[in-house]
């Protein structure tokens, strides 16, 4: 049966997609599912989209799709964005090669909890994410919830946080080992973002924590209710963002995903955070991911 007629006989029957949940708080995989027949229809893309609003993160296994199809499914979402430092494949804009092996670079940008690009003024809606080649064993990425990770706070949290708003940099991460005129020049192009430490997700209600290792600082904590003295202030809003950072640590909030080649990953990156586990070299890891462009956090 060719990709078509598979779209065509699942539109007809309306049989639900197979949606099996890896966890009791994210993430699920589908089963029966050709996401090249879904970038090309309306019917089956709906259904997936209220699938990921359910579960945050879809997985799927052996996904033939090419790039072109790939780039085609995630434009479902939205534009595509472009990565000022990784860069996009030069025949299929807005598809970011994320390859390693000996002969890359050292980096420590992936092997962290956090959000994509919250250093934009708008960060990505999401991102589909292929498995192109991967170590036998390890190379596994970990996808937390941080809706259920907000709704868990202790209620004197919440209330410590409610109306905090805090800045994000790339300056700081990407740029921290450029060359000085290279990173001012970075944070030229990328100021600082300004974004809620609790965001309401768009489309579900759900209240987010919105920190992770983007986050550099509260920009409004030094108000007459948190600080007597000046020496109140550093201890006191590094600790509180230190904490609330370190919640996507917490296991019972995470899925976590063995990928094998062609396997695929979509996920809502307004709801969740990730982390790519480097424990695999010497052995080669090769992904191709893309991004799609989100609004601005409120």
């Amino acid at each position: 049966m060719t990709t078509v007629e598979f779209a065509s006989s699942r539109a007809a029957t309306a049989t639900p997609m197979d949606a099996r949940p890896l966890t009791c708080s994210i993430g699920a995989e589908l089963h029966g599912v050709d996401l090249a027949a879904v970038s090309r229809d309306d019917d089956l893309f709906a259904e997936l989209k209220s699938l990921l609003l359910k579960h945050k993160v879809l997985f799927f296994r052996d996904q033939g799709m090419s790039r072109a199809e790939h780039v085609a499914l995630a434009e479902r979402f939205g534009s595509l964005e472009d990565h000022p430092v990784v860069g996009s494949d030069p025949e299929n804009p807005g598809l970011v090669r994320i390859y390693k092996d000996l002969d890359s670079p050292p980096e420590h940008y992936e092997n962290a909890f956090h959000c994509d690009a919250t250093w934009r003024e708008n960060p990505p809606m999401g991102s589909v994410l292929r498995c192109v080649e991967g170590p036998a064993v390890g190379g596994d990425t970990i996808w937390v919830n941080m809706a259920l990770a907000y709704e868990r706070l202790p209620e004197r949290v919440k209330e410590q946080i409610e109306g905090l708003r805090a800045r994000h940099s790339i300056e700081a991460t990407f740029g921290a080992d450029m060359p000085i005129e290279q990173r001012l020049e970075l944070k030229e192009r990328f100021p600082d973002a300004e974004h809620p430490v609790v965001r309401t997700h768009p489309e579900t209600g759900e209240k987010v924590l919105f920190v992770n290792v983007f986050t550099t600082h509260f920009t409004n904590f030094h108000t007459p209710g948190n600080v007597r003295c000046g020496i109140d202030y550093a201890p006191g809003a590094g600790d509180l963002l230190r904490y609330l950072i370190s919640q996507a640590s917490i296991p019972e909030y995470q899925v976590r995903w063995r990928w094998t080649p062609n396997s695929v990953a979509i996920w809502d990156n307004r709801s969740t955070q990730h982390y790519a586990v480097q424990d695999y070299w010497p052995a080669v890891r090769k992904m191709e991911r893309a991004g799609i462009i989100g609004d601005r956090p409120f």
